[in-house]
């Protein structure tokens, strides 16, 4: 549901004129995907919604079409799979894309040398392998066009060390990195590329990392306030939640940071 109490997206019109026709949505089933890719939707862009539940992504499809007249194309994959993330790239070729929004990832947590290794390394590809492909694809293509934009999903956790959190900081660390360097690489060629730091957001994410989320940004929240930045910032923290976070944590030296963090996760996963 769309949450009508914020603005909306204020920037519909400029994001249009600057993308283009279509977007790419990643991880387009659920959480944060999802409300992205309803607010473009909203906003009169063509979708192309990625995920592995072709199902989901069918009904969100035919949702998208009764409200905006144009039924996105939905293509299911496996963002592990290195051919599934190539096979996005060829079955778009025919389409105006001009925006990729790489929301699809996942978490783990507790202690890591107790955790599960094959889960460990499978978030390593969804997160940081698949991301880097489809980054480095696209945005390929929209040097080639000389316009584009790239939203990546960075997080909170990603400007420090987390314990029982660990691989998973690392992998947002890696993305809020490459957002950081590939932004002054394609901005002379006209590509946008912004990383989005959220805190804790009321979604799927946290049942499946096995962390008790009791409060946070919702994935709306998210959507908005990352799409209204985009071509502005190469960093935002989107929501009073996440600036909030921020404002806590950027006095401190990354130690304490990584400190006053462990104790947030341990009171998230002992409760999980």
């Amino acid at each position: 549901m769309t949450n009508r109490s914020q603005r909306p997206l204020a920037q519909a019109e400029r994001l249009r004129r600057a993308y283009g026709a279509h977007a790419v949505v990643t991880g387009a089933s659920d959480g944060i995907g999802r409300a992205f890719a309803m607010r473009l939707a909203e906003a009169g862009f063509g979708l192309v919604l990625v995920a592995r539940r072709e199902a989901v992504l069918e009904a969100l499809a035919a949702e998208l079409e009764s409200r905006a007249g144009t039924r996105p194309v939905v293509i299911s994959a496996d963002l592990s799979v290195p051919e599934d993330v190539a096979r996005i790239e060829r079955e778009t070729a025919h389409l105006d894309v001009g925006l990729l929004v790489a929301a699809a990832g996942f978490g783990t947590s507790g202690p890591f040398v107790e955790g599960d290794l094959a889960a460990e390394l499978d978030m390593i590809d969804v997160n940081c392998r698949a991301l880097a492909q489809l980054t480095y694809l696209f945005g390929r293509r929209f040097a080639a066009r000389r316009r584009g934009g790239i939203v990546l999903m960075s997080s909170l956790v990603a400007f420090q060390g987390v314990p029982r959190a660990a691989n998973y900081a690392a992998t947002k660390a890696f993305v809020q990195s490459l957002a950081e360097g590939l932004a002054p690489e394609l901005r002379p060629v006209g590509v946008d590329v912004l990383a989005s730091a959220p805190g804790p957001v009321m979604s799927g994410f946290g049942q499946r990392a096995r962390m008790a989320i009791a409060s946070g940004q919702t994935p709306d929240e998210v959507a908005v306030g990352t799409l209204n930045m985009l071509g502005r910032r190469t960093t935002v923290r989107p929501g009073l939640l996440a600036k909030a976070l921020e404002a806590s944590l950027m006095l401190l030296p990354r130690s304490a940071r990584a400190a006053m963090l462990a104790r947030v996760m341990a009171g998230m996963t002992k409760a999980a």
